[in-house]
């Protein structure tokens, strides 16, 4: 990648990070019973993961959730959402860059939300019980699945209108 690449690149990943953290704002129900939330942030990370590849998609991921977490009253969760959703658009990013097509993206996405749901179900029974962890299973399941629908329906108008100011022609 030449220098102008790679700042536009940067430019990009530093967007999507910042509507990764809005789309989760603006979207999010807290759960009494797991003490966290369900949100939209998928939504950005997966579209950074399949536009811009795997590193920027853990980026977007592991930032977006934890500065999401700590503007939001959830700083216990900041270092697992960090590894949680870093792992979501790395996992992501990986298959949409080795399966191609609708079906990679159906794949990329699946595996995606697996990576979150497991890391949640972990940072639940870490920091309260393994029955907390239980029950954010479906919750963050519906997380994953509603932010993988949304990121499918939309990718391809997002890269066709920002192809041309990514690749710079």
């Amino acid at each position: 990648m030449n220098k102008s690449a790679t700042v536009r690149h940067l430019v990009f990943t530093a967007l999507l990070t910042a509507l990764t953290l809005i789309f989760g704002r603006f979207f999010l129900i807290p759960l009494p019973w797991t003490h966290g939330n369900i949100n939209l942030c998928d939504v950005g990370i997966f579209i950074g993961a399949m536009l811009l590849g795997p590193w920027a998609g853990g980026f977007i991921g592991g930032f977006g959730a934890m500065f999401l977490d700590l503007i939001s009253g959830f700083a216990q969760y900041a270092p697992f959402s960090f590894i949680s959703h870093g792992l979501e658009g790395i996992v992501a990013g990986l298959v949409f860059k080795y399966v191609r097509g609708k079906w990679g993206r159906v794949a990329g996405v699946s595996a995606g939300t697996i990576v979150m749901v497991v890391g949640y179900f972990f940072s639940d029974a870490i920091l309260y019980t393994w029955a907390t962890g239980a029950a954010g299973i479906f919750p963050n399941l519906i997380q994953g699945i509603v932010g993988s629908v949304i990121a499918l329906l939309i990718a391809t108008p997002v890269e066709k209108a920002i192809h041309p100011a990514l690749t710079g022609k």
